[in-house]
């Protein structure tokens, strides 16, 4: 099939696969979000399903107590205490883990060193401070971080595009408005406002969101902004208003499709960005709430524990990985998205 008649979001993707360290980053990328959604049945306390005594038991979905597995006490059940153990590996009984048999708020009461413990068979990238499974929490930590980072880009996107469209579309007066208002925004001291913001409200992922998203639009705004002020004097623009087409299907349905470039281009950029903010505001204890699994908040336990290097060295792994797929698919994208590349 000739170059010509392929479409040029074809044609970029082409390019994109051809980039194959771009493309692998992706398909990487792609499956650690993949398992980090399916978390609960990677690395989860609970069995998947439990066969005790001819009966078949769905601990993933509902709670059982302690006395249905021949236990003395009417509370939730410890799977993994080894008198529960020892009652499912009994003759006809069974029950099947996760192949880390860990949630992410599970203490280990049983570790043969104190914690934090360093990396074992039964827990294989050690502990924390508090006796909860390394991996668990990296598992969780790092799916907080992704659907952060991706809420946090679809609203920059979101608003930085509506607002450098009506910049760039309208100009005079109306740009330059929105000009002088973005210099006053973007002097606010973010910071400070998250500090004031921490103290006065309970802590949230949302509150964080929220705030986060007042500032993090103004970056894309002006790349929007100048595609605009560009395209709005070419010459199919000009032939749609001679025609009497509102100004709001030339924005959509003209001006906005050639002008998503940028928008393209550094959304892999934006959410290295959203997840090291989150990751720095959980050092500093102004992230997420306490309890939520946090890369963060691992890292501040590295720092004050030094001795403790797998803490660490595995957060630093999981950043250090996630970010460099991150930017080896934006350079990608990049380069796919670029004009002056014609080839396929």
């Amino acid at each position: 099939m000739s170059s010509v008649s392929l479409s040029p979001s074809r044609r970029a993707w082409l390019r994109f696969r051809r980039n194959r360290l771009g493309f692998v980053s992706l398909v990487v990328f792609c499956a650690l979000v993949l398992i980090s959604l399916a978390a609960e049945l990677v690395s989860n306390d609970r069995p998947l399903v439990v066969v005790y005594q001819g009966q078949t038991y769905w601990p993933m979905v509902r709670d059982y107590p302690e006395t249905t597995f021949g236990g003395d006490f009417a509370t939730p059940t410890d799977y993994l205490d080894p008198f529960i153990q020892q009652r499912l590996a009994e003759a006809g009984n069974w029950a099947l883990f996760a192949p880390n048999p860990y949630g992410v708020k599970t203490l280990n009461y049983f570790a043969p060193a104190p914690n934090p413990a360093p990396p074992s068979r039964a827990n294989w990238f050690g502990t924390d401070d508090r006796g909860r499974d390394l991996l668990a929490q990296l598992i969780y930590g790092f799916r907080v971080s992704v659907l952060f980072a991706l809420a946090l880009t679809f609203t920059g996107v979101v608003l930085g595009v509506i607002t450098g469209a009506i910049q760039g579309f309208f100009g005079g007066k109306t740009d330059l408005a929105f000009q002088r208002f973005i210099e006053v925004w973007g002097a606010m001291p973010e910071l400070y406002l998250l500090i004031i913001f921490s103290a006065v409200f309970a802590p949230s992922i949302t509150l964080l969101l929220v705030l986060l998203s007042l500032f993090g639009w103004m970056g894309l705004s002006d790349y929007v902004r100048a595609e605009f002020l560009r395209n709005r004097q070419l010459d199919y623009v000009r032939a749609a208003r001679a025609l009497g087409v509102s100004n709001w299907k030339i924005i959509t349905r003209h001006v906005l499709p050639n002008s998503l470039t940028p928008v393209v281009t550094f959304l892999p950029f934006r959410m290295s960005g959203a997840i090291l903010a989150l990751t720095s505001l959980d050092f500093l204890g102004l992230g997420v709430p306490p309890g939520t699994p946090s890369l963060g908040e691992l890292l501040s336990q590295g720092k004050n524990n030094i001795d403790a290097w797998w803490i660490s060295l595995s957060t630093f792994g999981v950043l250090v990985v996630t970010l460099l797929l991150l930017t080896m698919m934006g350079d990608a994208l990049r380069d796919a998205l670029d004009p002056r590349k014609q080839d396929t």
